[in-house]
């Protein structure tokens, strides 16, 4: 079993402690302390990740689920994730996975992950359901190979990242949603998310538009204490400012779960009114999310208006552009990254990985890090 990796992702300090530089927190750590994400550990003077290769989650999704609906839509991708969060969300709805600290899960190499992504059929990889930068190492690893056998690579992620850490991530990622919550109020942010700024995203969106990455924005609406029209004003100028008029915007439907579980669904006349204010300050594809049935789960021509890819759910119902990405109707360029996959017709894209029948479940005890932390110290003083 191997128990842990070199993180790449880090900076020496003087006196054996470390700056993680993975996410925008830059945890500085001592000998035997790990970061807020939990599996990012100093050993020895030197940073590990401790959940490299072990998975706490995998399966095949639509890429809809994402949700990228302009980055090769239609297609299949593995998505797993591993366990921990650089973010504290209080409304989590992968909670179980994001916010438990431990150090565990299916064991797997980024062969494996390859092998599976073909077995199914996927056209390509997804680190997803929690913070993916936090195992970036992992990430990178498995990219890598991706990319050599043509597959693409998608993040799914808070975009509180540093400028090193998308650099590193920049050699294998394709395309990343970026998902903002609550309109990036810092109020809100701070309180249930335990962000101290929310400056950091918004770096981390233009480093990516910089590196060529392929970027669609989501954000989490969240009742009563997360959908301060203001604020979605302010996001969507910086977005049509920064990112440009044709960045895909998708207003998400709160759901109560975690420990916000008081709350009620957002109201659809609430996102609604965020798409609107999109709309008004010149956004071109704006979506409305976990509505299923809505008509803003369509993308429309912005020229003449009509459906050029017809959606409910997670399912594509009917798509009328050409192979080169222009409007059936008036030949308009829609903004497409990659293309559309004929996998779209298929009845069901969601497909069970038997990960439990395929590798072992293994766990990193405390005595083990001991056992490692001792080992690592007796080398550096016979070195």
């Amino acid at each position: 079993m191997r128990i842990m990796k070199e993180a790449t992702l880090y900076k020496a300090l003087p006196d054996g402690r470390v700056e993680c530089t993975a996410c925008a927190r830059r945890c500085k750590l001592s000998d035997g302390q790990y970061g807020f994400c939990g599996v990012r550990w100093n050993l020895g003077g030197k940073l590990y990740l401790m959940v490299y290769g072990k998975i706490s989650a995998i399966a095949v999704d639509p890429i809809e689920k994402k949700p990228l609906y302009h980055f090769n839509p239609g297609s299949m991708v593995l998505s797993f994730s591993t366990y921990g969060c650089s973010w504290a969300c209080q409304y989590c709805q992968n909670f179980d996975i994001s916010q438990r600290r431990i150090l565990e899960g299916f064991e797997v190499t980024p062969e494996k992950i390859i092998e599976l992504a073909e077995t199914y059929g996927t056209q390509g990889i997804t680190y997803t359901y929690n913070e993916p930068s936090i195992f970036a190492e992992f990430a990178h690893d498995v990219g890598i190979l991706a990319k050599k056998k043509g597959l693409f690579n998608t993040f799914v992620t808070n975009g509180y990242m540093t400028d090193e850490a998308i650099d590193y991530i920049s050699k294998f990622l394709d395309a990343a949603t970026v998902d903002f919550k609550g309109n990036a109020e810092p109020k809100f942010l701070r309180k249930f998310s335990l962000v101290p700024d929310p400056e950091p995203i918004f770096q981390t969106i233009l480093e990516m538009k910089r590196k060529g990455i392929f970027v669609e924005i989501t954000d989490l609406v969240v009742p009563e204490i997360g959908d301060n029209l203001e604020y979605a004003h302010k996001l969507v100028r910086w977005i049509v400012d920064n990112l440009g008029p044709e960045t895909p915007i998708h207003f998400l439907r709160f759901h109560p779960d975690y420990n916000v579980d008081y709350l009620p669904p957002t109201p659809i006349e609430t996102l609604e009114k965020h798409a609107q204010v999109a709309k008004e300050e010149g956004l071109k594809y704006v979506y409305i999310g976990n509505v299923p049935g809505h008509k803003l789960e369509n993308t429309y021509c912005p020229s003449c208006g009509r459906v050029v890819i017809r959606r409910r759910g997670f399912d594509i119902l009917e798509v009328n552009l050409t192979e080169d990405g222009r409007c059936k109707f008036c030949g308009a360029k829609i903004n497409i990254g990659g293309k559309v996959w004929s996998t779209w017709r298929l009845s069901d894209r969601f497909v069970y990985v038997p990960i439990e029948l395929l590798s072992r479940y293994v766990r990193v005890t405390r005595e083990q890090i001991e056992e490692l932390r001792n080992k690592i110290h007796v080398k550096r003083q016979e070195g």
